[in-house]
């Protein structure tokens, strides 16, 4: 026999005081059997057995890093170059945007001092860094006291189109004349068209994953 229950809250429509369990999700009591459950006369049971969704956590800056964590990405040195000399920084975020046309794109905090030299020379190129290259991937993210220039005073740079150092030892390097930037809360993406690029052709990269060097 099927347990019966009665609507708590009945609409001014119900004409019929008993109902089958298999109604919308409201709640109801059992009135006179023992449900399937086998809880007893009288207790507060619904029709409607998902489980809340719990509540979204909060993303704050530490969370977000923590998330990207799991994304493993090749290191790049991103580099320009004015009248006042070379200028660069560690870059995790550099991607290409379409094949057709050739673009890429690089996200760069408005706090970076590379990034007024990027607009100023319109262009910007990404070196990938092979493995063993962690000191240079420190020393382009402010972890070491050179600053400017004096991060490209081992002689180990040259250029292709754009004027742009290039790493002799990169994995590879994309070589980018400006095309567009988009200014989004505290980044600049600077967009670039390929026109050229090197590839050593042997060589493991460095990659970033879970917090570190691999």
């Amino acid at each position: 026999m099927k347990a019966m229950f009665v609507d708590l809250y009945p609409s001014t429509v119900d004409s019929i005081p008993f109902h089958i369990i298999d109604r919308p999700p409201r709640v109801k009591r059992c009135v006179g059997f023992r449900a399937a459950c086998g809880a007893v006369d009288g207790c507060d049971v619904t029709s409607d057995p998902r489980p809340a969704k719990p509540a979204p956590q909060a993303i704050d800056t530490k969370t977000f890093w923590r998330a990207l964590g799991v994304r493993a990405c090749a290191v790049a040195v991103v580099t320009a170059q004015d009248a006042d000399g070379p200028s660069g920084f560690l870059a995790l975020s550099a991607t290409h945007v379409c094949a057709d046309p050739p673009l890429l794109m690089v996200s760069i905090d408005k706090r970076t001092a590379s990034l007024a030299v990027v607009l100023q020379a319109r262009h910007f190129a990404i070196n990938y860094l092979p493995r063993g290259e962690e000191a240079l991937a420190d020393m382009f993210s402010g972890k070491t006291g050179r600053r400017g220039t004096d991060r490209f005073a081992s002689g180990r740079w040259r250029q292709l189109t754009t004027g742009a150092p290039i790493l002799d030892d990169a994995i590879g390097a994309l070589d980018c004349k400006l095309e567009d930037t988009i200014e989004r809360f505290e980044a600049v993406i600077a967009i670039g068209r390929l026109v050229d690029f090197v590839s050593r052709g042997d060589g493991e990269p460095l990659l970033y994953f879970r917090g570190g060097y691999r």
